[in-house]
């Protein structure tokens, strides 16, 4: 038996579950393709995948791995790794998995460090895995990036995300928003970033399943009516943080940019603009001290 054979009946297992939110074409192979290269120790994207000759033993690993899938469960929970900003990171339950649109945040955040002159500041609250502060601080020549969690879960996967990736440049600190940052980073920091938790309390149960079921909860919502609590509290804040010119990028859902514009231009932030990805999935709303 070949992958393809299997590849083919396990895309159409998962394009028919109700557990997988499919909100884009091809994401059900793509699933499949994962989950078989993990299986055969490759890439996805290998061409010669389909071609290859699968073991008795390797068809029962990837049946086993479908099964989870299709109850919902993220693909990068079962293998353990993600791929973003063409960093392979850890990822572990009880952490909030990172997101490929994420890396549009990483993209403007770099590309405005970069014209930074003298220090290269950046802090990613909410952080999670690590994911975005550790593309910037990969990307970022002579840069320091902090990944800031209200989690000591998750301070501790990005620190080992870290260390696997030889980036001694970003460390991470546990704590209730700009509580964990040191006091000797006020009044440098170049940017912020942050991909808040912005589901709505009451909206939390509307979820897909392999979110709803999957992700920790306080990753998915701050418990505030509009989910816009913790942007609010870092608009508040940073000011006292940031350099002057210094910058708060907002990871947000596009039905939520708007309000999250209005925040920042209450708060004292100029220049605020949104910056849409191409599939139109989300948006980084920008503001300037």
């Amino acid at each position: 038996m070949t992958a393809h054979t299997l590849l083919s009946a396990a895309e159409t297992r998962i394009a028919t579950s109700r557990n997988i939110e499919h909100w884009q074409p091809g994401l059900a192979r793509w699933d499949a393709d994962v989950l078989m290269a993990h299986v055969l120790q490759t890439r996805p994207d290998d061409a010669d995948m389909p071609t290859r000759a699968i073991s008795t033993a390797q068809r029962k690993r990837f049946e086993v791995l479908v099964d989870r899938r299709l109850t919902g469960e993220p693909v990068s929970y079962i293998t353990g790794s993600f791929t973003f900003c063409g960093l392979q990171l850890m990822v572990r339950p009880g952490v909030f998995s990172p997101r490929a649109s994420s890396e549009l945040t990483v993209e403007h955040a770099v590309s405005r460090l970069r014209r930074r002159r003298g220090r290269r500041l950046a802090v990613d609250v909410a952080t999670g895995s690590g994911a975005i502060a550790l593309a910037i601080g990969a990307r970022v020549v002579g840069s320091e990036v902090w990944g800031i969690d209200i989690s000591p879960e998750a301070a501790r996967l990005g620190r080992a995300n870290a260390r696997k990736l030889a980036l001694g440049n970003v460390r991470f600190a546990v704590g209730d928003m700009l509580a964990a940052l040191p006091g000797q980073v006020r009044g440098a920091v170049g940017l912020f970033t942050i991909h808040p938790p912005y589901v709505g309390r009451r909206e939390v149960r509307t979820l897909p399943v392999e979110i709803r079921r999957f992700e920790p909860h306080s990753t998915l919502t701050d418990g505030s009516e509009d989910g816009l609590g913790l942007v609010r509290r870092l608009a508040s804040d940073a000011p006292s943080w940031l350099r002057p010119g210094g910058l708060v990028m907002v990871e947000i859902a596009p039905y939520l940019a708007r309000a999250t514009a209005t925040v920042l231009r209450r708060a004292g932030f100029g220049n605020v603009r949104s910056h849409r990805d191409g599939l139109g999935v989300t948006r980084v709303v920008i503001g300037q001290l």
